[in-house]
This record gives structure tokens, sequence and C-alpha cells, in this order.
């Protein structure tokens, strides 16, 4: 009776084990290779653009029509070629900005805010497609921890496209904002001067943490913790040490905070630990009533003047 409750015990360890490493691998490679990659559509991308935000069509077309949007590439240390557009602004100038996109996005999904930059503000820009979205190479979306150094990598080329001599600013949006975040932490080149965070993360364990909970109701033990060892042996990184917190928290530059009030997906909460953490000078702005990635979408006119104004007392 001991050695069959002894086997039993075994047996049923064993299975909660094969349980726990099973769907941590289903867990990665849902979260970080997902099916439903909408960055991988390169031509859609511009269907979908347009259907969003349809008054951006002409100024697309214009620029395509000179040749002034651009593509670009760029090997990163990894040696992984990775894609960009770009395009002058309609004047000369020196102010550029670097527009990073969200999670299964890419470059083309963030010309709204392109047209921000280059049509309203009369800014370079250059939007980056990061690992495994658009036309960048990439085995698997890296939630921006990798990405924040291939991000190193394209401000110094857009600060070369553009003359060498720029002022520069970084947006970006959801998985695109704690890439910037995680960016700010770095050691920086002295032409950067500012970031706009939208709607980011505090870190990848926060992020994944409550999709977790909210799509599966499951908690973080042991399925996260077993994911995110499993990150770690097969992309060199964990959820913990992926965190757009601790990062900022070396950020000496200004950053404008934006969040939906609305925001169930990164959830509104997040902004406020991250807001706190930053030291001055810094911005935050709750949108009311704005869903996930929907605060320019919501108040175009409001989200430019907001920019504008915050960038202006860094950008001359």
């Amino acid at each position: 009776m001991r050695r069959g409750l002894r086997y039993g015990f075994i047996g049923l360890l064993a299975f909660i084990m094969m349980a726990v490493v099973g769907g941590s691998f289903y867990m990665l490679g849902y979260s970080l290779k997902p099916e439903n990659n909408k960055g991988k559509d390169v031509a859609g991308s511009y269907e979908y653009l347009f259907s969003e935000y349809p008054f951006i069509k002409p100024w697309v077309d214009s620029l395509q029509t000179v040749g002034a949007l651009r593509d670009t590439f760029l090997i990163n240390s990894e040696g992984q070629r990775l894609h960009a557009i770009f395009a002058p602004a309609s004047q000369p100038t020196n102010k550029t900005a670097v527009i990073v996109h969200g999670y299964t996005d890419n470059a083309i999904r963030m010309l709204m805010i392109g047209y921000l930059y280059n049509q309203d503000l009369n800014y370079n820009i250059l939007l980056p497609d990061l690992q495994g979205q658009g036309l960048s190479e990439g085995s698997a979306i890296q939630m921006g921890w990798k990405d924040r150094l291939d991000v190193l990598q394209w401000i110094n080329l857009a600060n070369e496209l553009y003359g060498g001599n720029t002022q520069m600013i970084i947006h970006g949006i959801s998985m695109g904002a704690a890439t910037t975040m995680m960016v700010s932490g770095e050691k920086l080149q002295p032409f950067v001067k500012c970031f706009v965070e939208d709607c980011g993360y505090t870190s990848v364990w926060d992020e994944f943490a409550q999709e977790l909970k909210g799509q599966f109701n499951l908690p973080t033990f042991p399925l996260l913790y077993a994911a995110s060892w499993l990150c770690q042996a097969k992309y060199g990184w964990n959820f913990k040490e992926a965190s757009s917190l601790n990062q900022i928290k070396k950020c000496a530059l200004p950053m404008l905070f934006i969040h939906g009030d609305a925001d169930t997906y990164v959830p509104t909460w997040m902004v406020y630990p991250l807001f706190e953490a930053k030291s001055e000078p810094k911005e935050l702005w709750i949108v009311p009533g704005a869903a996930h990635a929907m605060s320019y979408k919501d108040y175009p006119q409001e989200y430019t003047e907001r920019v504008k104004n915050f960038a202006g007392k860094f950008i001359h």
C-alpha cells in the first residue's frame, strides 16, 4: 500500500511537472510567436491605416508619389536584418522623431503618429519595424527588451540620415511605449532630448500576469515562473528583468506619459507607478474614455497639441 501511494505521488508530481513545462512552452509561443501577428501583414497594414485614419491618406500618397517615404535597413548586434521607413520634413529642420510601434504591429500601422510629427509639426521621422514584425527579421517578438538595443541603433542611424545634428524625440505606443521607456534608461547620445510613452506597461512580468489572469483565470505560480525561465533559456532574457519601471528610474530626460482611463489591456493603474518613479521633468495626461492605444484616435487635435507643447519645451 505504501509503495503504491509512493508511486502514485511520484506519478502525480511527474504529471504536474509535465503540465507546467508544456504550459510554459505554450504560453511562450502564444505570447512571443502569435499566429495572428498583424505586423507581418505589410500590404494589409495600409488598408487598416486608411480605414482607421482616412485623413492621412493624402499625406501618405503624396510622400509615396515624390519618393519621400523610403525604406532603410540595418544589421543588429545579433546579425538580424531590421527594417524601417523614414521621411524628411517638408521644410528643412533638425527636429526628428523616432516612432515605435506596439505588439503585433509595424511601422506602417504607426504612420498616424508619423503624420502628427511630419505633417503637423514639421519633423523628420523614422519608424522601425521591431523584431519579428513588419519586414524585420527575428524568430519572436521581444516585448521591448531586446528591441531597446535595436532602437539605440535606429536613433543613431536617424541622426545620420538627417544631417548628424538632430534634436530627437522618441515616441512609442503600447509595447512601443514600453520599448521607449526601456531605451530611456540606457546611455543616450546628447541629441536625444525627450520621450513620449503612450500606454506602456510597467514590466513584461506585470503585463503577462494580468493577461494570464484576465484571459485564462490562472495565477502566476507556477506557469509564469516557468515561462519566464524558458524565455531566459531560449531568448536570453526573463520577464522580470524586462522592466520599464526599473529603466525609467535611470532616466533624467523629460517624458510625457499618456494613458487612457478605459484601458484594460495595459491597465491604467500601470501608469501611476511609472510616473511616480520618473524624475522631473515629466508630464501626465490621463485620457478620458480612451481604451488601449486609442488616445490619438479619440482626441487627435488635443493629442497633437499636448505633444507639440511638451516637445516644444525641449526641442527648439
